[in-house]
């Protein structure tokens, strides 16, 4: 696995007065929780944006009679259409309990680590508010796809309604494009894979043809590698990593060269793992339990990203108890060396979680049918894959069992 997939980054969880507000803390009386819970969204508690049945009964065990978290409680989705502030509103309003955005892990949060890009010229693809987010996580300039084909309007063909022969005066005076940001599946598939197409292999400067592709080409850091999602119809859905695979291909067709990613994050890479442990630490911490929190609980539907994720973690926690210390300072100095050094604000909270167990719930894009769901739909980037890494310790029917059983298992009430 490339260190590209092998990241890990610490991030403080900020408004710690906001979420300390949605935190119970344990009467001496009552049993500590050892564990902590990273649930998944779609497929888990909402399919599209109808939420399943059994998850807002299933969430009332988890907070107390003022409606506040008893337990750790994180939400690791692979969506990148969204902040996590809106996504927080979302989670409040399906499960009528109230979120906050410290208890969320987009796909793309990590981003906010990965300093020296911030101020470099960045274009970025997705859809929703992709500039405002792009903002938010740090980057400087950024220019959308949209915006890119308003500078060069002879680059989209494909739609001839759309074409527009007339150069724009701008183009001349275009700043180069210095690496991209891949965020989510965009609405329109053909402008974005042939401009970012154009853009790979002209080094950012899509003015005019080189005589061969540029490479290796500028940075590409992709988010969300789902191949398919869970939303109300009965088949899954097209993910975003149906695009990347569309953009992989279509770049090694056209040029006999393949893609690289400088970075692949999200679920199932373990930076987003680690990124989600560390916020279960926080919340512990101010709930007096980080010496208490031995273990992790992931929750999902797609045994390609969710459960293929936290058993690449658990591997991680395993091997990081075996080679101790010195393969900390190595993880470290890997970070250092990627995304430009440690945010100096970055407070260091030992993660105490030992383990992370892999839950699978029948209520997404998991299929019974086994010609189906032994089809490896993981990322180029992690083939092969063991196939024990894609099996789940537990399987359950659905969210409200999944926390039932983790209850069981640690004897909480």
């Amino acid at each position: 696995m490339s260190a590209a997939t092998f990241l890990h980054v610490l991030r403080p969880l900020e408004a710690t007065n906001g979420l300390s507000r949605l935190l119970s803390r344990p009467l001496s009386q009552q049993a500590n929780p050892r564990f902590g819970l990273l649930f998944d969204i779609d497929g888990v508690i909402v399919r599209g944006k109808k939420v399943l049945p059994p998850a807002a009964d299933g969430f009332k065990h988890l907070v107390d009679g003022n409606g506040k978290f008893r337990v750790p409680t994180v939400f690791v989705t692979n969506a990148g259409n969204a902040l996590r502030h809106h996504k927080a509103q979302q989670l409040s309003e399906w499960l009528q309990i109230q979120v906050h955005e410290d208890q969320v892990v987009m796909a793309h949060s990590p981003l906010r680590m990965f300093h020296q890009f911030h101020n470099k010229h960045m274009l970025v693809s997705g859809q929703g508010p992709v500039k405002e987010i792009a903002k938010y996580l740090g980057f400087k300039k950024v220019t959308t796809i949209e915006e890119l084909r308003g500078i060069f309007p002879a680059l989209d063909a494909v739609d001839h309604q759309r074409r527009i022969s007339v150069p724009c005066s701008f183009e001349q005076y275009f700043p180069r494009i210095e690496g991209l940001v891949l965020f989510g599946e965009p609405v329109r598939w053909e402008t974005s894979l042939q401009l970012l197409v154009d853009v790979l292999m002209t080094d950012g400067l899509p003015t005019e043809a080189p005589s061969r592709p540029i490479y290796p080409h500028i940075p590409v850091l992709a988010c969300n590698m789902d191949l398919q999602w869970m939303a109300e119809a009965p088949l899954p859905r097209f993910g975003h990593g149906a695009f990347l695979l569309c953009l992989e291909n279509l770049y090694k067709k056209i040029t006999g060269l393949d893609l690289i990613y400088t970075a692949l994050i999200g679920k199932p890479s373990e930076v987003t793992y680690h990124h989600a442990h560390h916020m279960v630490m926080k919340q512990a911490k101010f709930l007096g339990l980080e010496k208490h929190l031995k273990a992790l609980y992931a929750i999902g539907d797609n045994i390609n990203t969710d459960i293929f994720g936290a058993n690449l973690y658990q591997q991680y926690l395993r091997n990081q108890s075996i080679i101790g210390s010195q393969r900390a300072v190595q993880v470290a100095r890997s970070i250092e060396n990627l995304v430009g050094g440690i945010d100096e604000t970055c407070e260091m909270v030992e993660l105490g979680a030992s383990t992370c167990s892999s839950i699978l719930v029948e209520t997404g894009v998991y299929s019974q049918d086994s010609s189906i769901s032994t089809l490896d739909h993981s990322p180029r980037d992690f083939l092969p894959v063991e196939e024990k890494l894609r099996e789940p310790n537990y399987t359950v029917a659905n969210v409200a069992e999944a926390i039932n059983l983790i209850f069981q298992k640690e004897g909480f009430k």
